[in-house]
């Protein structure tokens, strides 16, 4: 059985995103921060649904215990699919902006990324076969007022993916990324009004988590062997 690992997956995409993989067979890694609960429910409702499901609790933007810990998880359920979901935002003009508030959203993606992704490589290169799937945001690509830090954050992340994925393609490894627009859960809920949605979404709604969640799951497959280094948007028609 395939195993994948969800950081972020106590939020409602990371949830949607595990409920599909599990779905789909494999052996879910629900990762947590701050809210272990949450994770916990999760596992909860896989195992409910007949899948497996594990609860792993770890501050991505600390490089030692993520690499320490996941090394120790590499050596006994080498991870197939990883989905890098974790991520946080603190918007504000850049004018006002402290260093701690810029430092923490980059943080938290970019060196997030690095943290958990690289302990997994080697087991995925031996084993010549592996699924990475970054979640970024319409906001690395297009900008957002207010958003300096979470764009630069997550553009970095295309960067990094298009980079990562050129490394790995002759060992059947697909680096990927989906970056979501305004989604009917996670950090955008409640957050836009229906009227405006009209305006800015070309689709005049917000979408739902279940419409990302299905792209990763694709993205995961064996259908999706030869994609990679792509940046997909579930955005409405935003960009």
């Amino acid at each position: 059985m395939q195993t994948a690992l969800v950081t972020g997956g106590s939020g409602d995409i990371g949830a949607a995103i595990c409920l599909e993989l599990a779905k789909q067979g494999l052996t879910v890694h629900v990762h947590a921060n701050k809210n272990r609960d949450k994770a916990e429910a999760v596992v909860r409702q896989i195992r409910e649904q007949g899948g497996k499901a594990e609860t792993i609790v770890f501050d991505v933007t600390d490089t030692a215990l993520t690499q320490e810990l996941l090394s120790k998880l590499a050596e006994t359920t080498p991870v197939d699919v990883l989905v890098n979901n974790a991520g946080t935002f603190d918007d504000g003009p850049m004018a006002g902006m402290e260093f701690d508030v810029w430092n923490s959203v980059v943080s938290t993606t970019l060196n997030g990324f690095f943290n958990v992704t690289r302990p997994l490589l080697m087991p995925m290169i031996r084993k010549r076969k592996g699924r990475i799937i970054n979640i970024s945001s319409v906001s690395g690509i297009m900008g957002t007022r207010g958003q300096t830090n979470y764009a630069a954050a997550k553009s970095g992340l295309h960067g990094a993916t298009k980079s990562l994925a050129q490394e790995l393609a002759t060992r059947n490894i697909t680096v990927n990324v989906v970056a979501p627009g305004i989604i009917d859960g996670g950090m955008a809920k409640g957050k836009f009004d229906p009227a405006l949605l009209k305006v800015i979404v070309p689709m005049q709604r917000a979408g739902r988590v279940e419409e990302v969640s299905a792209l990763v799951g694709f993205l995961a497959s064996e259908a999706a062997s030869y994609i990679t280094g792509q940046i997909i948007s579930v955005n409405g028609g935003m960009a």
